[in-house]
């Protein structure tokens, strides 16, 4: 498939064909490149990049997917949405291809970090965080993919909710006690009143700011790829699996503080 085709299909919510698949890049590195083509044709038709999302740093599902290291993708002013001041959002799920809700928690980047990655250094690059939903979607029939097939897929990205945000710097004097904080956190995901699935932030690469230098490795090792820039989100992984959405749905996600849960109503 050519990334015309490809975008065709993220706009009209249509799965993939068996020969499409075929067709899709089996190497990773390749699979990155025909998603920033993808990326640049939402450029030149007016979308503007918002962040990133990161995928698959939960290794308690690696086993389920059969995909076994992270992931990453953009996120467009077309798919992030703020939630209100009491922490509701609505999303409409019509134009998604097998759409699939993660709880996540987002880092809002002060500036670019610096060359010399650490955990300290990261610390320093985040303005705030806050809680997520990340809609997730496959093109591929019954999310039966390769880890290239994901990657081509923008990352499996649809949509993200924003929650309330908490200035990290109000909550951790260092990128190690910001670690540390994260590590013990965990949150309880419901649907209809009724608790899912509980998640653990210990889950996503031993915790969500580790996810984020792993991340930032990643991002510039690859050829071609943007770097981060003052204001954008990053989305750093599911705390739980991911958990089908029917229109009807109502969701919520309760964390411990200081994270702030959030409802999504699925239209």
């Amino acid at each position: 498939m050519t990334p015309e085709t490809l975008l065709q299909h993220i706009d009209n919510g249509k799965l993939w064909t068996d020969g499409s698949l075929a067709s899709l890049p089996a190497d990773a590195a390749q699979a990155y490149q025909t998603a920033l083509q993808v990326r640049q044709l939402r450029v030149v038709r007016g979308e503007q990049p918002r962040g990133f999302k990161i995928g698959f740093t939960n290794r308690s599902i690696w086993e389920r997917y059969q995909v076994f290291e992270p992931i990453w993708g953009t996120v467009w002013n077309t798919t992030l949405s703020m939630a209100n001041e009491v922490g509701e959002c609505s999303v409409d799920i019509s134009r998604m291809c097998q759409p699939r809700l993660e709880p996540e928690l987002v880092f809002a980047m002060r500036c670019t970090p610096p060359a010399d990655l650490t955990l300290q250094s990261l610390f320093e690059s985040i303005e705030w965080m806050s809680s997520g939903f990340e809609v997730v979607q496959s093109h591929a029939a019954d999310w039966k993919f390769k880890l290239a097939d994901t990657i081509t897929d923008s990352g499996l990205h649809a949509h993200l909710v924003v929650g309330k945000s908490v200035q990290v710097a109000n909550v951790a004097s260092s990128g190690e006690a910001l670690h540390a904080m994260l590590v013990g956190m965990s949150l309880e995901l419901m649907q209809a009143g009724q608790r899912v699935e509980k998640g653990a932030a210990f889950n996503v690469l031993d915790s969500p700011l580790m996810a984020l230098l792993n991340f930032m490795k990643a991002l510039r090792s690859c050829p071609g790829a943007p770097d981060v820039q003052t204001g954008d989100v990053i989305t750093t992984g599911t705390w739980t699996d991911a958990w089908p959405l029917v229109a009807g749905q109502v969701w919520q996600s309760q964390y411990e503080l200081p994270l702030v849960g959030l409802t999504l109503k699925v239209v």
